[in-house]
C-alpha cells in the first residue's frame, strides 16, 4: 500500500524511494503518554487482521521511535487533530497534537497496511510491511458529521456501534443521533416508560414511497436502554466521536403522543386515537404548546442529559431539539394554542415555535449546554445561543451565519444521502436528486456569500441518512457507501473550490478504498451499479429530479 491510496487524502506526504519497514513477531507498539486508548485500540485491530503479538515496547529515542518498533506519542506543536507519521530506518512514529489527533494518525497508519489490515482474522498471508514515508496531516472543519436515522427503521446496537468503527476509519467524528419521530421512539425514558412501551413499536410499516401501494404487514420496532445509550457514547469516546442526540420537539413527534395522548392538541383532535405512526410524511400531529408538555420534555432531556456527558469528547456539548417540518395546521385551529399566542404577546405559530425552541434553549444553556436544531428554527426569530443545522439549501446557514450563529452545513441537494446515486431504472426504491459520487466529491460546505468572519461560524459539515427506503443495515451500507468516503474527504482534505479537486485521482484512490470496504464487510453501491440483490423491482420511490423532500 502507498501514500497515494489514502483516503481521506492527506495534506501532504513524501517518501524515500521505495523502502519499507517489515512488521515481524518482534515488532513492538508503544504508547507514549495521553495515548494509551488510541494503542490499545491499533493493537486490537491489527493483532486481529495481522496475527503478529505486538508486545508493548521501551520508547525510542527523542524524535524517533525505538528500532522495529510502532510508537504513538503527543506533540504540541501540532493542531490537537492533526497528526503526522514518520516511517524509516525500520521504525514507525504516530504523532498527534492531542490523544484525537494520534487516533487519526493511527487510522492512517492502518489504510498504509493494506485492506487485509481490516479483517477480523488474519489470511494466510506474510510480509507485513510500511512504505517509508512521512506524513502531515490536520482536518479542515472540526464537524465532521454523520446522521443516522434510526427512528423510521430501526438499527439495533450492534448496527450502531459497527458504524462507529465505519465514521472512524473515514476520520467523521460527530454521530448525530436521530432518536425519536413520528415513526418510532428509540431511547428509554425511565419517568416515561409508555415511550419505549408503546411508542417504539408500529404495527405495519409502508414499503417504498409513501404513495408506494406496498405495506410490510409486520411489526416493527425496538428501542436502546440506558445501558445501550451509555455503551454507545463510551464507545464512540474511545474513537474521539462525539455523540449528539436528538429528540424531535415540537413536530415529528406522533410516537410520542401515541404513548401519552396529553401530549397533543387535545382540544384540536382525539390523540387517544393516535398510534405510531406507519406511513412517511410530515404528521399533522404535533405538541401542544403548553406547560405540562414543557415539564414533560424537561424530564426528557434531564435523562438525556445524563446518557450524553458534555464532557465526553469534542462536540458532545451539543443537544439537538429538531425544530423542523413542525405543520402548525392544529395550532392554528387550537383555542389553547391561540391563547397561549396572546399571553405571550405573539404574533403568529411561527413565533410560537420559536418561542417553545427558546424556551430549550434557555433550559439546556442553564445546564451548560448548547442547543442546535434544524433551520426552521430560524422562522419566528432565532434563538439566542443556537446552532443551526442548514439543512434546506445554503439558505439557513447563511442568514444564521450572518446574525453570529454557529452552522453545521447538511444541505439536502448535496449530502442526503437517501437520495438515489444514479438516474438508471435499477436503482433501490429511488428516492429524490441525483447524488453521484463526484457530486458529494465536489459538495463545498461554506458558501461564497460569507465573508471570512461569518465563515467561521461553520463549524462544518454532516452527511445525512434518513431511512425511510432502508429497512435494515445492507440497505444503509448501500446509500452510504461509497459517497460517505468522497463526504470524509470533502469534510478532512478537500480543496476548498471544488473546480480544483481532482475527481479522477479520487477514483483512483478508491479502487484501493473498495478492497478496505469488502475486508469491512461493507455492502457498497459498486461503481458499475447495483447488484442483483441490491435492487428493488417494483417498489416505487420517488424519482423527481430536483422535486421538494416532500412530493
Amino acid at each position: 500500500m502507498t501514500t497515494s491510496e489514502l483516503i481521506p487524502g492527506p495534506l501532504t506526504t513524501s517518501t524515500w524511494g521505495d523502502g519499507v519497514f517489515p512488521l515481524d513477531e518482534e515488532t513492538t507498539l508503544t504508547a507514549g503518554p495521553e495515548t494509551d486508548g488510541t494503542a490499545r485500540w491499533l493493537r486490537a485491530v491489527l493483532v486481529a487482521a495481522t496475527g503478529l503479538p505486538l508486545r508493548e515496547g521501551e520508547p525510542g529515542p527523542p524524535g524517533s521511535a525505538a528500532e522495529n518498533s510502532v510508537e504513538l506519542r503527543l506533540d504540541p506543536q501540532l493542531p490537537p487533530e492533526g497528526y503526522r507519521i514518520t516511517v524509516r530506518d525500520r521504525r514507525a512514529l504516530v504523532t498527534g497534537g492531542g490523544p484525537a489527533g494520534v487516533f487519526w494518525g493511527a487510522q492512517t497508519l492502518r489504510q498504509l497496511l493494506g485492506p487485509d489490515a481490516f479483517r477480523r482474522a488474519p489470511l494466510r498471508r506474510t510480509g507485513w510491511q510500511l512504505p517509508e514515508t512521512e506524513i502531515q496531516d490536520a482536518p479542515r472543519f472540526a464537524w465532521r458529521g454523520l446522521m443516522l436515522d434510526v427512528s423510521r427503521h430501526f438499527m439495533p446496537k450492534d448496527g450502531v456501534l459497527r458504524y462507529l468503527d465505519l465514521m472512524a476509519a473515514h476520520k467523521l467524528n460527530v454521530f448525530h443521533f436521530h432518536l425519536t419521530d413520528d415513526q418510532g421512539w428509540r431511547i428509554e425514558i425511565k419517568r416515561y416508560p409508555k415511550l419505549t412501551e408503546t411508542g417504539s413499536w408500529r404495527a405495519r410499516t409502508k414499503f417504498g414511497h409513501r404513495a408506494s401501494p406496498l405495506w410490510e404487514d409486520k411489526p416493527h420496532g425496538g428501542f436502546y436502554t440506558q445501558d445501550d445509550i451509555r455503551e454507545i457514547v463510551a464507545y464512540a469516546t474511545e474513537r474521539h466521536i462525539a455523540v449528539v442526540p436528538e429528540i424531535d420537539i415540537p413536530g415529528h413527534s406522533q410516537a410520542a403522543i401515541a404513548a401519552y395522548p396529553e401530549l397533543g392538541n387535545t382540544d384540536v383532535i382525539d390523540t387517544t386515537s393516535l398510534s405510531v405512526w406507519d406511513t412517511w410524511g410530515v404528521s399533522k400531529n404535533v405538541l401542544a404548546p403548553t406547560d405540562n408538555v414543557l415539564r414533560f420534555y424537561e424530564g426528557v432531556f434531564e435523562e438525556v442529559l445524563d446518557l450524553f456527558p458534555a464532557d465526553a469528547v469534542g462536540f458532545s456539548e451539543f443537544v439537538h431539539i429538531g425544530g423542523d417540518e413542525c405543520a402548525k395546521d392544529q395550532w392554528e385551529a387550537s383555542p389553547t394554542a391561540k391563547a397561549r399566542i396572546v399571553d405571550l404577546g405573539l404574533t403568529d405559530v411561527d413565533e410560537l415555535q420559536s418561542w417553545f425552541i427558546r424556551h430549550f434553549d434557555n433550559w439546556l444553556a442553564a445546564r451548560g449546554r448548547r442547543l442546535i436544531g434544524w433551520d426552521e428554527i430560524l422562522e419566528g426569530g432565532l434563538a439566542p445561543g443556537a446552532a443551526v443545522s442548514s439543512w434546506r439549501g445554503y439558505r439557513g446557514g447563511i442568514t444564521a451565519a450572518r446574525a453570529g450563529h454557529d452552522v453545521v452545513m447538511c444541505p439536502e441537494q448535496q449530502v442526503y444521502l437517501d437520495h438515489r446515486q444514479h438516474g438508471g431504472p435499477d436503482e433501490p426504491v429511488p428516492i429524490g436528486f441525483v447524488r453521484t459520487l463526484e457530486d458529494v466529491y465536489r459538495f463545498e460546505p461554506v458558501p461564497p456569500e460569507l465573508t471570512s468572519d461569518q465563515a467561521r461560524h461553520v463549524l462544518g459539515t454532516q452527511a445525512n441518512l434518513w431511512t425511510e427506503v432502508m429497512e435494515d443495515r445492507t440497505r444503509v451500507d448501500y446509500q452510504a457507501f461509497p459517497r460517505l468516503a468522497a463526504f470524509a474527504e470533502v469534510a478532512w482534505s478537500a480543496l476548498p473550490d471544488p473546480a480544483e479537486r481532482d475527481f479522477a485521482g479520487f477514483e483512483r484512490r478508491m479502487t484501493a478504498h473498495y478492497g478496505r470496504l469488502d475486508a469491512l464487510g461493507v455492502s457498497y453501491r459498486p461503481p458499475t451499479g447495483p447488484l442483483p440483490w441490491q435492487q428493488r423491482p417494483g417498489v416505487l420511490g420517488r424519482p423527481i429530479e430536483g422535486a421538494p423532500p416532500n412530493v
